[in-house]
């Protein structure tokens, strides 16, 4: 069989793979999130579909794909039909450049464990990051509702007003690293500080790791940041006029997101798959490989907790602080780390 045929054919495995364990983990994050949720307000949560619950997005599901499709008769139908599709394409393709492992050998065949390797793999995520607003915008604007569309606006001022620090937080770890690449980020990291301590940029960048989390957090929409969605006073925001299926792919949106940037963070600023000192213990390749593909999934699964456990303790922002937060705390002291960083590698 031709090399082009293999290639081609592993890709289209990979893809799948990455795929369907996205999914999959976009399913059981709503579960976590209402059984988190549930255990903060000392009650149960969703403990009927199944044992302990574990069925509860599939009912979930069937539940969202048989209900009735409406849209509004003053709706401009096919922005309002395509906008929850251009929210969630940019929340998956994010991830086809996040590297989930170093290297699997099968059957003699180097297999990288990323699905694409780009050079700019950092402006790609930030590109394809920005595109999400215009779903929400879009969606907010075609439905005709005067409550959607403040959602809508709220949601390009949010991601306007955030991006801006999200983008200067990891400038240090760029002129750090001197690398646009995720991979090389991730190796990196792998090396060590006198030999014992893990080389991660979180060691390096203190101040960048909470200025980006802070910010990730408003460009997913999470609590604290979640005024495009305030109940209380836009009734759902950009989603009010959606259910049924459409309205599902705005709520995989929003999980999807929280996904990919718990795994950004995680490439960023903890290692990637790097698992510390595990490579000085002997053992066949395959079970390291394996291994370093597990401190991955541990490392994202505990920030998308995070992710949850921050929504479920404090309170929404008022409009006025979110923005005096992003314009008036994040953005100076994001520019005054990169201007520290680039002052420290100079004279070091």
């Amino acid at each position: 069989m031709p090399d082009i045929v293999i290639e081609l054919i592993i890709m289209i495995v990979k893809i799948a793979v990455v795929l369907g364990a996205v999914m999959g983990s976009v399913a059981y994050l709503t579960l976590a999130e209402r059984k988190f949720a549930g255990f903060i307000q000392d009650r149960l949560g969703p403990n009927r579909a199944g044992p302990w619950g574990l069925l509860q997005p599939f009912a979930d599901f069937f539940k969202m794909l048989f209900k009735e499709d409406f849209i509004p008769d003053r709706a401009e139908k096919f922005l309002f039909f395509v906008a929850p599709g251009i929210i969630l394409i940019p929340a998956l393709t994010i991830i086809a450049v996040i590297p989930f492992g170093d290297s699997l050998n099968i059957f003699g065949r180097e297999i990288q464990l990323r699905i694409a390797d780009v050079n700019i793999g950092i402006l790609y995520i930030f590109a394809m990051a920005s595109l999400g607003v215009y779903g929400l915008v879009l969606g907010g604007w075609a439905a005709n509702n005067k409550y959607a569309l403040l959602g809508g606006l709220r949601s390009a001022a949010q991601m306007i007003s955030y991006e801006l620090s999200l983008g200067l937080s990891v400038i240090g770890i760029l002129l750090i690293v001197g690398s646009l690449r995720l991979t090389e980020i991730v190796q990196f990291q792998t090396e060590y500080l006198w030999g014992f301590i893990p080389r991660w940029n979180i060691f390096y960048q203190p101040l960048a790791f909470i200025i980006f989390m802070v910010a990730s957090f408003a460009e997913t929409n999470r609590l604290p940041f979640d005024l495009v969605e305030a109940e209380q006073e836009l009734v759902g925001g950009y989603h009010t006029e959606y259910n049924s299926i459409k309205w599902m792919l705005y709520f995989l949106s929003e999980y999807t997101n929280v996904i990919t940037a718990s795994a950004v963070v995680t490439t960023l600023f903890f290692g990637g798959w790097h698992l510390p000192w595990i490579e000085n213990i002997p053992m066949p390749r395959v079970l390291l490989e394996l291994l370093q593909i597990g401190s991955f999934v541990i490392k994202t699964a505990f920030f998308s907790v995070f992710f949850i456990w921050v929504r479920w303790t404090f309170p929404r922002f008022k409009y006025n602080q979110l923005m005096n937060l992003g314009w008036k705390v994040l953005l100076p002291i994001a520019i005054l780390n990169v201007l520290v960083t680039a002052l420290v590698y100079l004279v070091i």
